[in-house]
């Protein structure tokens, strides 16, 4: 009997793992041959305070001291860029996360197009952040993944979770190929597949709904500076950012997928690819890379950090959406917490709550 079983080995998973291990006795379960497949896996790798919007802002800022000081934070700044027709709202942007303590400063056309040669002229206006980092996603994970090993957690790959039941005051897991365990709370930290687990272990599913995003690595016919900022459009249609001397480029897609091993669309690929040329007069040499992730939401897309309102033994660790790595220190410290029954400290957990979707 553990004390915890948690499906779900990707950042979600690993961080909750590694937090709880100190405290009592660990399943982490992974249905792939290894954890992080999925979205963790796929991630675009940066950490931005707006990104997430102001409620998600908190667990971001106080994300930042973990991975600063595991030193994997590597400089990049962050530029939102608008038209004249958006500067109005992106004045208002600018305004509502400079009073929540994020340093960032309005940028007007000779500034933006300083950091951005060949930028096209409809680009009026735009946003800077100061303190945007590029995260080593590869290197977080193995880090709680290393951490869930020295304390004596468990970690079982190619460890579906089948179904789950409640049997006395625990639960009693089936896993695919007829492994059982047996755990006192039960953890979903499944990412796209929150809602599938929730249902397995007779939970109403709270519409956690995944959704694909295409990102393509591109050569470049000239030279992409490494001070390149990662670049965001305000109306939310890409971003870019250097990667080792090619380009990485999202078209910011959102297509409702079911929980798969998500794969590019080509109608994705050449939208990203035309959504770039629209801002910066840029050759591109080659096409070298395409994927897709999915990012899993809520509906009203803020992450959901807590029991189950109608099942005490089953927690929610999902809906992470786009910013699950950016806040994975925080997140985990919060859920951990909230399921040893601590105080939730610095940040308040009644916005994350499953009990917002009882009605």
């Amino acid at each position: 009997m553990y004390d915890f079983a948690i499906v779900g080995a990707g950042i979600a998973g690993a961080s909750l793992a590694a937090g709880l291990a100190q405290r009592g006795t660990v399943l982490l379960l992974e249905a792939e041959d290894r954890p992080g497949y999925h979205a963790t896996g796929r991630s675009a790798a940066f950490w931005t305070e707006s990104y997430g919007g102001p409620l998600v802002q908190p667990l971001t800022t106080a994300s930042y001291d973990f991975l600063e000081q595991h030193g994997l934070l590597t400089n990049r700044g962050g530029l939102t860029l608008a038209r004249a027709d958006e500067a109005e709202n992106l004045e208002r942007f600018v305004r509502r996360f400079e009073a929540l303590g994020v340093r960032i400063d309005w940028q007007n056309r000779a500034q933006i197009e300083a950091r951005l040669p060949g930028l096209r002229s409809e680009w009026t206006c735009g946003a800077y952040e100061l303190d945007c980092r590029d995260i080593d996603v590869a290197g977080l994970h193995q880090l709680y993944l290393a951490e869930v090993k020295r304390l004596g957690a468990d970690l079982w790959v190619r460890a579906e979770l089948a179904s789950a039941a409640r049997e006395g005051d625990g639960w009693a897991l089936t896993l695919a190929g007829g492994r059982n365990a047996a755990a006192r709370v039960l953890v979903n930290a499944a990412g796209a597949w929150a809602d599938v687990v929730a249902t397995r272990a007779g939970i109403a599913p709270l519409g956690i709904a995944p959704f694909r995003r295409t990102v393509v690595q591109l050569r470049m016919g000239c030279e992409v500076p490494n001070d390149l900022p990662l670049t965001m459009g305000f109306d939310g249609s890409f971003y870019f950012k250097p990667e080792s001397g090619k380009l990485w480029l999202s078209p910011h897609d959102e297509a409702p997928s079911p929980p798969c091993d998500a794969a590019p669309e080509e109608i994705d690929v050449a939208t990203a690819i035309d959504r770039f040329e629209q801002v910066i007069d840029w050759p591109i040499a080659a096409l070298e890379h395409k994927w897709a992730g999915l990012r899993s939401f809520a509906p009203d897309r803020l992450p959901i950090y807590g029991f189950d309102g109608q099942e005490p033994r089953f927690f929610w660790f999902a809906g992470q959406g786009g910013f699950g790595i950016q806040t994975a220190p925080a997140a985990a410290d919060l859920a951990a917490r909230l399921l040893l029954g601590e105080s939730a400290g610095a940040i308040d957990p009644a916005p994350f709550s499953p009990a917002r979707f009882v009605h």
